[in-house]
């Protein structure tokens, strides 16, 4: 799940009121006149030398004529679309993610996202022998007709005597009693079968479970934080800002770190331009994203607390920016403030890490985007920027803004297939954005987790109530997306900042960059184009060995883009006739379409690539082999000067 920005086009005549950024060199002499020509200031943004303001057509003809200094001026911003639902794709029928147990009934809730009733044609079930047989099923109250299927135990197909409707924006439970209820619930789940048919192209299906998915996250130790958590290092000492919908407070897991203590320092309501005592979440989305980024609640397998925290960086101190409404919508003069009170509030409040989930379709080169000439400002005062890439995949060319920034880490998503501890499933799943940007650099940065990602959800929140198949019994909430993924990174970011402080924003990109592990095909060559996965996914204990610190962001120059002296093309090619590529990318990508799902050939990292090999293959193109033993070289030499 991502946030959009309200980047528009719409047009307006000359009665309308017209929200207008002014942006220039004198915003002094800018804000006197647009007062004496009675127009009214909405957004002060010295960051990138502009105002907001609301003026008629005729207001702002008449500031541009008598102002001298204005140097660039965008005039719809007033426009405002109707609230979307989300996207339900072409089937409206949907399922719960998780199966209910009532003793030794389970329930599985199905939903109507359309406005017309929905008649399904017929469901099938199939069960372990630990449940015994299946003594009848229901349609909420109506009973159900079950046909054996020939030669095949314990698999039925279910079907009414009459209709099967679920309403319009409805729902319905499909109760199944079985002879023996459950030693494991969450653990049967993915020994059970589950569907349901409107009709040949629209069916869902019962989804598979994490063994304890409500007491166990299962990304902090795939990700690699589990294992820093057991060594003390859980974020202390460093405070992440979320730019996003705010945060809901009634969650001590969310408000208080791991020690019991108040870890939220500030709010800042970006939207009314003010600290406030709290910036309430209507929408649900910040709340989810800080949940997956800062949990405070402690790991439990099979009754143990474990020395691991749900959250990545549970002691993180946090500063919510609310930019984004109830319906997840922003401005991007709201995101501009906000990102401005962020710096002028960096020292403060040691704010060294911004998180961004969120992503616009780009509309102006990056250096012209007002949004980006903020975070380029941000970035060089030194606070890492962590974005989401966008949920717009899989076409090239789909990474969003503040994405398509060269400088910060944009982040693309990966989904594990709901095996924590198989990396051979894991794959980049379609939605998660590609680049490159429209300046041709490659886009996303790196990959992480960002599938069937746990979290806390505000009850009644806009997400709860458009989504309520992702709902958990225990009231958390299970959301897919490179926000999610964008969050993750942003914990491990902060995990690295305390073990090394002094670490700087283009040292901490080139680490993880260095570091991050490729998925490889069994011909030596990469199963994805760097404009898919990066570099690669993620992994925080190899950033932390055998990651490089002087990488220096290729021929970039921060300083002269944002002076406006020079801007930056990447690498990519444009051509009329084929999708943008990168030079040479034919002879290091395979040419083998890689699954999504488990994977024979399809391994992530240079050692699980060698590994499943008796030899390198001859006509491999990358020197794998010498790759390891560099690596191996640096950390037998790091373990040397350890002792």
């Amino acid at each position: 799940m991502l946030l959009p920005l309200l980047f528009s086009a719409g047009s307006t005549t000359a009665d309308d009121e017209l929200l207008v950024m002014l942006q220039g060199s004198d915003l002094d002499v800018i804000a006197k006149s647009v007062r004496s020509h009675g127009a009214t200031i909405t957004h002060h943004l010295p960051i990138i030398n502009a105002l907001g303001a609301r003026m008629s057509a005729a207001q702002l003809s008449a500031i541009k004529e008598n102002t001298p200094g204005i140097q660039r001026v965008i005039d719809d911003l007033a426009w405002q679309p109707e609230p979307e639902a989300p996207d339900i794709g072409p089937c409206p029928l949907k399922a719960a993610i998780e199966l209910s147990w009532d003793a030794n009934t389970a329930s599985w809730r199905l939903f109507n996202k359309d406005d017309a009733p929905l008649v399904i044609a017929q469901g099938k079930i199939a069960w372990p022998q630990e449940l015994g047989s299946l003594e009848a099923a229901r349609w909420g109250s109506t009973p159900l007709s079950l046909t054996a299927t020939p030669d095949i135990p314990r698999d039925l197909v279910w079907t009414g005597e009459k209709p099967l409707i679920i309403g319009a924006n409805d729902s319905v439970a499909v109760h199944f009693k079985f002879d023996t209820a459950p030693s494991a619930a969450a653990a049967l789940q993915n020994q059970m079968t589950l569907h349901a048919n409107v009709a040949k192209d629209c069916q869902v299906a019962l989804v598979p479970s994490y063994l304890e998915p409500t007491k166990d996250s299962y990304y902090p130790n795939a990700s690699g934080a589990a294992l820093l958590h057991s060594h003390g290092i859980t974020g202390s000492g460093v405070t992440v800002a979320v730019l996003d919908s705010g945060l809901w407070e009634d969650n001590s897991e969310l408000t208080l770190d791991t020690n019991g203590q108040n870890r939220v320092l500030a709010r800042y309501d970006a939207i009314k331009g003010e600290e406030v005592d709290e910036a309430f979440d209507e929408s649900g989305h910040g709340t989810h994203m800080t949940s997956v980024l800062a949990r405070s609640g402690s790991v439990t397998r099979s009754g143990t607390h474990q020395p691991s925290y749900l959250g990545i960086a549970p002691d993180v101190k946090l500063a919510v920016v609310k930019a984004f409404g109830e319906n997840g919508k922003a401005g991007f003069l709201d995101i501009v403030r906000g990102v401005q009170w962020i710096v002028d509030n960096q020292d403060r409040l040691n704010i060294r890490v911004l998180n961004l989930s969120f992503a616009a379709r780009p509309r102006w080169p990056y250096w012209e985007d007002p949004v980006n000439q903020a975070l380029m400002q941000a970035w060089r005062a030194g606070i890492f920027i962590a974005a989401a890439a966008g949920n717009e995949g899989p076409e090239p060319m789909t990474v969003g803004s503040p994405g398509n920034l060269p400088y910060l880490l944009t982040v693309g998503a990966v989904t594990d297939s709901w095996t924590e501890d198989d990396r051979n499933d894991d794959y980049i799943p379609d939605f998660s954005s590609r680049g490159p940007t429209p300046m041709g650099h490659i886009k996303p940065d790196l990959v992480a987790m960002g599938g069937h990602i746990s979290g806390i959800m505000r009850p009644g929140s806009t997400l709860s109530r458009q989504l309520p198949e992702f709902l958990l019994q225990s009231g958390e909430f299970v959301m897919t997306g490179t926000s999610q993924a964008t969050a993750l990174v942003s914990g491990l970011v902060a995990l690295m900042l305390q073990i090394e402080p002094e670490l700087g924003n283009d040292e901490l990109k080139c680490m993880l960059l260095s570091s991050a592990e490729a998925a490889i095909e069994v011909d030596g060559r990469f199963a994805y184009s760097p404009l898919t996965q990066g570099r690669g996914m993620i992994n925080i204990q190899r950033a932390l060995t055998v990651g490089a610190r002087d990488c220096q962001q290729g021929s970039l120059d921060i300083d002269a883009d944002i002076a406006g002296e020079e801007h930056f093309q990447g690498p990519a090619v444009f051509s009329q006739d084929v999708a943008p590529y990168l030079p040479g990318q034919a002879e290091v990508i395979s040419n083998r379409l890689t699954e999504k799902g488990f994977s024979e050939s399809r391994r992530w990292g240079v050692v699980p690539h060698l590994e499943r090999l008796e030899e390198e293959p001859i006509d491999s193109p990358i020197d794998w082999v010498g790759i390891y033993n560099k690596e191996q070289e640096l950390i037998e030499r790091l373990a040397t000067e350890e002792q």
